[in-house]
């Protein structure tokens, strides 16, 4: 099997698991259906609006534009302040203000909606390409909850000699330093040669990266024993990971 049809078989599994599914250039600015601007575009600016229009009914115009432009542009220049402070907000909520009948009105506006699945769109995008530092990048799949990039992919051929998931946990150290961006809004991180699948945090060395043994009960087995059907069925299972990014992310 080459890395593209464990891609697309990745691709499969999720469109089996209720996600949708994607291809990057498809949705490019110079794609057939573009839903970005250019490939500095990290966020899916229609996703993420829509989202917060459903999950916060109550809330004015004014008020999801303040949303929109606190989540595009992180404050620091260090991709890991950012991402805490995103987890923050969407943990919390993003406090905005309006007027209402004269009077100034504290809020919060949220992302994500933790009770509900179906208020959030999650969508599986492969060959997502970001304009990077020294040249454009495109990670295998990114997986979106309301355009929002919660978890980056990366894969390596189960049939190629002397390569590893290692070698995929490397390409996410270039890809944090030369499309930092991307990672400010990152829940996730996973590496996979198909047969080998791992799942670590944004700051995990080689030895945080664990593997995701079950689907729904402790004695599981993927099929024909690929891990990362595990992974997708098991970890990116919708419910699983809006409880993953809610209870279990943590920052020391």
């Amino acid at each position: 099997m080459t890395e593209d049809q464990l891609e697309q078989q990745c691709l499969e599994w999720f469109a089996e698991d209720g996600w949708e599914v994607a291809h990057g250039p498809d949705i490019a600015h110079d794609g057939p259906y573009p839903e970005r601007v250019d490939y500095k575009q990290i966020l899916l600016f229609a996703d993420l609006e829509a989202a917060l229009r459903r999950i916060n009914p109550h809330l004015p115009e004014s008020a999801i534009e303040q949303v929109v432009a606190v989540v595009r542009k992180p404050d620091s220049l260090d991709c890991v302040v950012n991402n805490r402070e995103f987890h923050r907000l969407l943990i919390d909520g993003v406090p905005v203000e309006y007027k209402k009948q004269d009077k100034v009105i504290h809020d919060r506006a949220f992302l994500m909606d933790f009770g509900d699945l179906d208020a959030n769109r999650f969508r599986a995008i492969n060959q997502f390409t970001i304009e990077g530092s020294k040249q454009r990048r495109r990670p295998d799949i990114i997986c979106f909850i309301n355009g929002l990039p919660v978890a980056v992919i990366e894969l390596k051929s189960p049939s190629a000699e002397n390569v590893s998931i290692w070698d995929a946990f490397n390409q996410i150290q270039t890809y944090k330093d030369e499309i930092p961006d991307l990672f400010a809004y990152n829940e996730a991180l996973v590496i996979s040669d198909g047969y080998n699948a791992r799942v670590g945090s944004l700051t995990a060395n080689q030895e945080r990266f664990m593997p995701w043994r079950t689907v729904n009960h402790e004695d599981d087995k993927p099929l024909l024993e690929w891990r990362m059907e595990t992974m997708v069925r098991g970890f990116f299972k919708r419910e699983l990971l809006l409880d993953y990014i809610r209870y279990f992310v943590i920052f020391e």
